[in-house]
């Protein structure tokens, strides 16, 4: 990797930390040269603005998420254990998230519903690549008989993403990992009564 590179990425890793803690309003120009100990002219020629930075954080932030699930599930041999695993990828989200501040998807829907529209298209594309995946569980699991073929699997997956979101908001509020835990056992019991009979 070039030197050059290396810079943009290491502005890029720094920067989604930073605005996945403090929000991207908040985060100045000053906070990343702080975190990544550029001068702003160092920052500038490697972006064009605060937005430009943000937009690349969120896509790194994806990423580190992406694979942290792909870790999760890869030794998983049905869908239910798949989608547990994928929970379990928040089990310590107080001490432990796979990046620090919390999930980027809740945090980046949550301040870019109106103030930032370019991020929040963003975010509604990783939304949507994350209830595709789930709902991708989902039918194979109905396929290999897993579950029963007249599941709802799109409002299955919207539930189940849904659950696990909320519940790492209500445990990083109360800084208690039990909220997570129990949204989890709750989807492994929700999930039993899909079984065929």
């Amino acid at each position: 990797m070039r030197k050059g590179d290396k810079t943009k990425l290491h502005i890029i890793m720094k920067s989604a930390e930073l605005f996945n803690q403090k929000g991207y309003a908040a985060t100045t120009m000053q906070d990343i040269m702080d975190a990544t100990q550029l001068t702003k002219g160092g920052i500038y020629r490697n972006f064009s603005s605060k937005d430009d930075i943000a937009m690349e954080a969120f896509k790194y932030a994806g990423e580190v998420l992406w694979e942290h699930f792909s870790r999760a599930i890869q030794n998983c041999h049905t869908s239910t254990d798949a989608i547990l695993a994928m929970c379990d990828v928040y089990s310590d989200t107080v001490h432990n998230p796979p990046l620090q501040g919390g999930c980027p998807f809740l945090n980046t829907a949550v301040e870019s519903d109106h103030s930032f529209p370019v991020l929040r298209d963003q975010a509604m594309d990783a939304y949507r690549q994350m209830l595709a995946f789930i709902q991708r569980l989902l039918e194979q699991g109905t396929v290999t008989g897993e579950f029963s073929a007249d599941m709802d699997t799109e409002s299955a997956a919207s539930f189940i993403f849904s659950s696990i979101e909320g519940a790492i908001m209500s445990s990083r509020l109360t800084l208690d990992n039990k909220h997570v835990r129990y949204a989890r056992n709750q989807i492994q019991r929700w999930l039993l009564t899909f079984k065929p009979a």
